[in-house]
């Protein structure tokens, strides 16, 4: 799994992985299947971090994590 910073934000293909950049994922989900899941509420909303980019708290991401490793 990746090591995630202390602090920050992380992009949607560093969390769910990118074959094309060697990037592992953390959450090993289609890229649909984490968009629903941010829509239905299993997943944390994003940040806006400009007019067409968004990103997740680390925070948020840790505490995924988390949660899905208890079920």
């Amino acid at each position: 799994m990746n090591t995630l910073p202390n602090t920050g934000f992380l992009r949607l293909a560093t969390i769910i992985g990118d074959k094309k950049a060697n990037t592992p994922a953390i959450i090993p989900v289609s890229r649909t299947s984490w968009l629903e899941g941010v829509k239905s509420g299993k997943y944390p909303k994003p940040v806006k971090l400009g007019e067409r980019s968004v990103a997740w708290r680390v925070d948020d991401i840790r505490e995924l994590v988390k949660k899905l490793s208890a079920q």
